[in-house]
């Protein structure tokens, strides 16, 4: 179905190629993991496959590609409407229409789908996603996540032999992601669909896939089982590290696997100790907060307090209220009632500027903050308007996401990249409390680790951190306290361990092989017994 020979790709000014001497060859109703660190060009070689790499981004690109026999270099991607569907990483950038029942017609209108045949295919792609109740929603209402699931369904809705996915569920909770991917592989099994998919949270979908392709960030690509693929790259969900740490092999992919062979270890490991609760000042207090957008009311009455050098998750469903009550405590957003004081002081009486050093909050679609032509020119920018040191930002920058080319202009960077651009220009600012809003979106493990070590630097610093996300990995390592919120409010909240563990759709995946004593494979290095000489 898909056939890439001796692909390579540069980007106009680049002087090495992304994709080097590239050969793939995946057959109908394959489904196939692409990974890689962030930026290594997982989302150009998707781009290669309806043509938009390079008719539509420019470059030059080497080799052949074909889908179902035909040739991406002689066509352009419109021809591959009825074939290719694509949902990028960006799910409001590929949105056509106004409501979530007009985009998934969208796509069959423009091929001419008979309207009966349009009508099941709506209905039954709403079903299928559990977006029934959104049907009639304008799609710049939604959150990031029921965006996303939207995206999904209007390339679902045509029929395409093959899918093409960039990122599907990095902003969707645990439970809509296993819905999505459980649908993925229906339409694999059942209709034999070509998937292709690109993701960082890979402990979400290496059950589910047949082969895995790592891009090993100089050009080229390792290509094979999802076990022996894993054995070592530097890329590995937590089911892998651990498996590695305990000497498994094969390597365990499931938590069912894993679990028949944990018994030993977890026999000798003694229960660790955490530390007690952050004690620090209140920084953050918020009370009583009410947010509505028109007839829907997204936060009911929220009460929340948050300690100097505490880390903070917030985490519910798609929709539960976690990026409004963000924006009501930052200022921007709306708050018809209630109080919000953040080191005594509420952000909606401050200036930009002195609100920017009290707090600070980065967005889901954290592009909409970039607006100069380089990332030179950003972090230039952001040292000025904090008055930090000059290379400030550019320092930041680098422990999140090295060797992004200073010359390079915002937006041709990869989803990943300018997340970390964004979150070094916010905490150039230094504000006491910093606001993160699906802050691991587009972060491969490490950079995510090293996000982490930042969170813990800035809370140690006695300022406060409070991160919204579904990536309940992240939470395991980060986290002092985590909150739970349902239909705008908070029905969950307390320590990490006790609300992870105790809960079976926000437990990590060691927590779920070892029990709830368990969170992270650091926690279960550090406890296992030494080797004996």
């Amino acid at each position: 179905m898909i056939e890439l020979d001796r692909v390579s790709f540069w980007y106009h000014g680049q002087p090495e190629p992304v994709l080097s001497e590239v050969s793939l060859s995946i057959g109908e109703g394959e489904l196939v993991l692409l990974a890689g660190r962030t930026g290594v060009g997982k989302s150009t070689l998707l781009g290669t496959l309806n043509g938009l790499v390079p008719h539509f981004t420019g470059g030059h690109l080497d080799g052949e590609v074909s889908v179902d026999g035909v040739s991406t270099r002689s066509r352009p991607p419109r021809e591959f409407a009825h074939l290719v569907g694509v949902v990028g990483q960006d799910p409001l950038a590929g949105f056509v229409t106004d409501t979530v029942e007009e985009e998934l017609a969208y796509g069959m209108e423009q091929l001419g789908v008979e309207p009966p045949v349009m009508r099941r295919r709506v209905e039954e792609t709403l079903d299928l996603l559990g977006i029934a109740d959104l049907r009639g929603r304008a799609l710049r209402t939604l959150s990031g996540g029921q965006q996303q699931r939207v995206a999904v369904g209007s390339v679902l809705t045509t029929h395409p032999k093959v899918l093409v996915l960039d990122e599907p569920t990095s902003a969707l909770d645990p439970t809509a992601a296993e819905d999505v991917l459980a649908t993925l592989a229906r339409l694999v099994h059942d209709l034999g669909t070509t998937v292709l998919l690109a993701e960082h949270r890979m402990e979400r979908v290496v059950p589910f896939v047949d082969r895995m392709v790592y891009l090993t960030g100089d050009g080229g690509v390792v290509d094979g089982d999802p076990a022996e693929v894993l054995r070592d790259t530097p890329v590995a969900p937590p089911i892998v590290e651990l498996g590695r740490l305990a000497g498994w092999d094969p390597l365990p992919l499931s938590v069912r696997d894993a679990r028949r062979r944990a018994g030993p270890l977890r026999s000798s490991l003694s229960v660790p100790a955490r530390p007690s609760r952050v004690d620090g000042a209140e920084l953050l207090s918020v009370r009583d907060v009410v947010v509505r957008y028109g007839p829907i009311v997204a936060v009911r009455g929220v009460d929340l307090d948050v300690r100097a050098g505490e880390v903070l998750a917030m985490m519910g469903r798609n929709g539960s209220g976690k990026s409004s009550l963000l924006w009501a405590v930052q200022g921007s957003g709306p708050r018809q009632s209630g109080r919000v004081d953040v080191d005594g002081v509420d952000p909606t009486s401050m200036s930009t500027v002195e609100a920017r050093k009290v707090v600070g909050l980065v967005p889901q679609t954290a592009s909409d903050l970039l607006y100069l032509d380089t990332v030179a020119a950003e972090c230039a920018a952001a040292d000025r308007e904090s008055g930090a040191a000059a290379g400030t930002c550019r320092s930041l920058l680098d422990r999140l996401a090295p060797e992004v080319d200073a010359a390079r202009h915002p937006r041709d960077l990869s989803e990943g990249q300018r997340l970390a651009l964004v979150l070094a220009v916010q905490l150039t600012a230094e504000p006491r409390v910093l606001l993160l809003d699906e802050p691991t979106r587009g972060l491969d493990y490490p950079a995510k680790s090293a996000l982490g070590r930042m969170i813990a630097a800035i809370a140690a610093e006695g300022r406060a951190v409070v991160v919204a996300t579904h990536d309940v990995e992240f939470v395991a390592a980060i986290a002092d306290r985590v909150l739970v919120m349902a239909e705008g409010e908070i029905v969950s909240a307390g320590p990490t361990a006790r609300v992870l563990g105790d809960s079976p759709a926000f437990a990590p995946q060691v927590a779920k092989i070892l029990g709830p004593d368990w969170l992270t494979v650091a926690e279960v290095a550090a406890a296992r017994p030494a080797e004996p000489r």
